[in-house]
């Protein structure tokens, strides 16, 4: 038997109902992410794979089996790389998206070159990772 077997025995039911929330929460923010560019996508879906790892079976393997989500879990976790398509779209709604924000809405100067810094961080972490073919 496994650690995470053992680990998920040990979880009393409040606890285990308190990983499955917050698991479910991030797969949501993480989801949203996927076309938000401030709202980091990877980490809420690492969060809720360790979470969902620890309190359920069903819905680990859901999460680690989905057509969208188990593709990028593990092309992150295992490959260590993004599909060239996935680098191509993120880059351009981060850009398109901070460029509007900074010129359009952002009424403070400071604010706007703190977004186009972070999209500049974003951009190299993202061009860190090698590219899936």
């Amino acid at each position: 038997m496994n650690s995470s077997c053992n680990k998920r025995r040990t979880l009393n039911k409040p606890l285990r109902l308190l990983f499955v929330s917050t698991g479910s929460i991030s797969v949501v923010l993480g989801s949203i992410g996927m076309f938000v560019p401030l709202i980091p996508t990877t980490p809420f879906l690492l969060l809720a794979a360790a979470l969902y790892l620890r309190s359920s079976d069903k819905l680990h393997n859901w999460l680690m089996n989905h057509r969208i989500y188990g593709k990028y879990l593990t092309n992150y976790m295992v490959h260590r790389s993004i599909p060239l398509n996935v680098k191509i779209f993120t880059l351009i709604l981060l850009w398109v998206t901070i460029i509007t924000s900074a010129l359009f809405f952002i009424p403070y100067l400071w604010l706007s070159i703190l977004l186009i810094l972070k999209a500049v961080i974003v951009t190299i972490h993202i061009l860190s990772f090698k590219t899936l073919k």
